[in-house]
């Protein structure tokens, strides 16, 4: 069994539930194009991938206006939601006491996500978790989730190789992503993906507790 060293979290659907934000601005940004109403199902779905990408895979295919054009609509709704009307993606339950027992343990502790460096700091910094990862990846500086390129600068800048490193996520971009870097693999079953989902792309195992998870990292850090 392999002995843990970097746990890097995915961020919305994993660390916060960042979906009300995301679905909110998500709306705002399909009326600002006349597109009516998003499904909230696709929007949950693309959840992980870059905005550009994600957007592009459900915008009408008679939309008039492009992908590019509906993300700068939506930055700027995100911006408004976070910084004029406060709001705050909560955390999922025993996902800070995961990160104290982990941290703990001297897990060092990494996040790789589809949300832009600009979000991620000011999400996390909303509860206090500014300073508690070694690294943080988005596509800001690369390619997103399924490519590997960020499991593989989290691995450079934290200093740990793949096999001492395990990636947990909700989506099974997270779990293509951790597979195509040759890291462990956790799926969590209260985000955003289906557990079938979860187990094609390639999880190990699916836990569906903070706890649970926290036990079996640790259960990592201590084998031989």
């Amino acid at each position: 069994m392999t002995r843990l060293s970097l746990a890097l979290f995915d961020c919305d659907g994993t660390l916060l539930d960042g979906q009300h934000t995301v679905l909110a601005a998500m709306r705002d940004a399909w009326a600002d194009h006349g597109l009516g109403r998003p499904d909230d199902d696709r929007v949950r779905g693309m959840i992980g991938l870059t905005l550009h990408d994600g957007i592009g895979r459900i915008l009408p295919d008679d939309a008039p206006a492009d992908a590019m054009d509906v993300a700068a609509s939506y930055k700027r709704a995100y911006r408004v939601h976070r910084e004029q009307r406060g709001a705050v993606d909560p955390a999922y339950p025993g996902m800070a006491a995961c990160l104290d027992r982990l941290e703990a343990a001297g897990v060092l502790l990494g996040v790789a996500t589809g949300k832009s460096l600009r979000g991620l700091n000011s999400a996390l910094a909303a509860h206090g978790w500014g300073d508690r990862f070694v690294t943080l990846q988005t596509p800001d500086h690369g390619p997103g989730k399924p490519n590997p390129d960020m499991v593989h600068r989290a691995l450079a800048e934290a200093g740990v190789d793949a096999d001492r490193t395990i990636m947990i996520g909700d989506t099974s971009f997270d779990m293509e992503m951790a597979v195509a870097a040759g890291v462990g693999a956790i799926g969590v079953a209260w985000g955003y993906h289906p557990v079938a989902a979860l187990n094609a792309a390639g999880a190990e195992r699916i836990v569906d507790d903070a706890e649970v998870l926290t036990d079996l990292l640790l259960a990592r850090l201590a084998a031989s």
